[in-house]
């Protein structure tokens, strides 16, 4: 009798842990009112969590609402910058702070669309690593040139940049993309047209730099690769498997179009200081947020391999702060102090921002919050959640 009822203990155990963790994050439903729960079902001061929301209130992103202007002035110093996309006013902060899946704090119009900037990076990285999963890229470490041949990774240098230069942005890759050069972009504080011109060019994979003509080369490989509009592929294997609104877009340059198998199809870009890039509600980020926290599963459906997502969030050998096109909390120059290493974030100009917060099952979405303000946020919200 002893015995059998161990052997039942053993079970259980085996049986019900995994349940368990799968029952941890709430998710909710498409077109339903998001579930919100007092911050004290979760032992969480309502007080000290009002601080932290407090303070994003107060700490409103300093540039234009008007995202044009705002746009220009914050780039005026590239030479021959100019807005080639759309771009739209925005709102006053907004944010969600998800504990489980659940609403815990919010403030702001979480439904009002706005541009995100950067934190399209991420949703592009995410498309690479889809068509990873798919096999339709057998390998992030591949030479890109292998799989676009039309001239873009042509040349003794360009054909030496795998996806992951790319992902990691330390190609260096070197060319024009829809009018755009690739040294004109955030150009070096020192010298001019000349010398940034015929720079030196560095090794693929041995030097980081942010550059968004580079990350718009990534979305036009992916293009080709997919044969279908990256939006498509976001909206088919993300985004309405998470039961995000239909209210997002994804915008290219006005001139991105070119031709797959006969139809015309516009290279989205991965960021918008050049106009594009993603615009989107605070709740539909959240959602993209609790898929990266649960492991790239919704439900019961794995939509992103745990693989990925893992690759993803490993700091790059060019800088330790940065994955595939995901920021990484680690102790570096971009280190947000007494906050776990295990954070990592997607960032946007403006002060957008998606985190995630495994240690705590914390999933945070910040619009328009001053962008030197965030890792004080986020030591305030830490205060509170440990």
């Amino acid at each position: 009798m002893q015995k059998s009822k161990f052997l039942l203990l053993i079970v259980a155990v085996i049986f019900f842990v995994p349940i368990a963790k799968a029952q941890i994050i709430y998710f909710p439903d498409r077109n339903a009112d998001w579930e919100v729960k007092p911050a004290l079902d979760f032992g969480i001061n309502a007080n000290d969590l009002k601080e932290a929301v407090d303070f994003a209130l107060a700490n409103e992103y300093s540039g234009s609402r008007d995202l044009r202007v705002a746009i220009l002035e914050g780039f005026a110093r590239e030479p021959f910058h100019q807005i080639l996309g759309p771009t739209k006013k925005r709102g006053g902060p907004a944010g969600l702070i998800l504990k489980n899946g659940y609403i815990i704090a919010q403030w702001g119009d979480t439904k009002r669309v706005d541009m995100t900037f950067s934190v399209t990076k991420s949703f592009l990285s995410t498309m690479a690593g889809l068509a990873v999963d798919k096999n339709l890229i057998n390998n992030e470490a591949d030479y890109v040139k292998n799989y676009v041949w039309d001239g873009t990774f042509d040349g003794s240098h360009n054909s030496k940049i795998t996806f992951q230069h790319l992902l990691q942005q330390n190609s260096d890759w070197s060319g024009e993309l829809w009018g755009l050069k690739d040294w004109a972009d955030r150009p070096p504080r020192e010298g001019g047209l000349d010398d940034w011109k015929n720079r030196e060019l560095k090794e693929p994979g041995t030097f980081m730099e942010y550059n968004d003509v580079r990350v718009n080369v990534l979305a036009y490989a992916l293009l080709q690769i997919w044969r279908k509009p990256l939006p498509q592929v976001l909206k088919d294997d993300i985004m309405d498997k998470i039961g995000a609104t239909t209210t997002w877009r994804w915008f290219g340059y006005d001139n991105a179009w070119t031709t797959i198998d006969g139809l015309k199809m516009k290279s989205v870009t991965g960021g918008g200081h050049s106009g594009g890039g993603l615009f989107i509600s605070t709740e539909d980020m959240a959602r993209f947020g609790l898929l990266f926290l649960n492991d790239g599963k919704w439900k019961d459906n794995q939509i992103i391999s745990e693989d990925w997502i893992k690759k993803a969030t490993e700091p790059s050998t060019t800088n330790v702060n940065y994955g595939y096109m995901w920021w990484l909390n680690k102790k570096g120059p971009r280190h947000w102090e007494n906050i776990s290493e295990d954070v990592f974030y997607a960032s946007g100009f403006g002060g957008n921002f998606i985190v995630i917060d495994k240690k705590h099952h914390v999933v945070v979405v910040t619009r328009w919050l001053q962008p030197s303000k965030i890792g004080e946020f986020m030591q305030t919200l830490s205060k509170v959640l440990d």
